[in-house]
């Protein structure tokens, strides 16, 4: 058993050496936004924050997380960056499939709160490890800059 602060309590959760932090978030919380797609750290669809940083959770061991804060996009829910994120991705129908959407907002919300989503060539620089097989990127751009242009008044100060 391990012990993981997720999204503001502390959850317990049998792993495995072997295990990932994804497949613990997953199967052993039931937390679904976290996807596993490529399982190598390629696809970007596992982001999760670890310790406040954006991580691939499918790359951890769940057992080195054992202790450490873990915030999934179900955490994120009354975030300020979060909702001007999630209104601009459906003004901009930035939406497909939607596997890839939880990670990718998560690095779009890590962009926007380290103030590098000023243009769409940085936004597109900055999405460069996350994979999406549907949108062409040109509606997800688009709504990260919408959303960097215009945060909310609560929103954090990028770091």
């Amino acid at each position: 058993m391990i012990r993981l602060h997720v999204n503001g309590a502390v959850r317990e959760v049998a792993a495995e050496p072997r295990d990932s932090l994804a497949h613990a978030l997953r199967e052993g919380l039931g937390l679904t936004a976290t996807r596993i797609g490529c399982a190598h750290g390629s696809c970007g669809a596992c982001n999760v924050l670890l310790d406040g940083e954006p991580v691939r959770a499918c790359l951890i061991p769940a057992p080195l997380a054992d202790g450490q804060a873990v915030v999934t996009l179900e955490g994120l829910r009354d975030d300020p960056v979060m909702i001007a994120l999630r209104d601009a991705f459906h003004v901009e129908h930035a939406l497909q499939c939607g596997y890839c959407t939880a990670g990718m907002l998560i690095a779009a919300r890590d962009l926007i709160r380290r103030g590098r989503a000023r243009d769409a060539a940085e936004v597109r620089a900055g999405l460069a490890g996350q994979l999406c097989r549907c949108t062409g990127y040109d509606g997800i751009v688009a709504a990260i800059l919408r959303a960097a242009l215009t945060p909310p008044a609560s929103a954090p100060a990028p770091r």
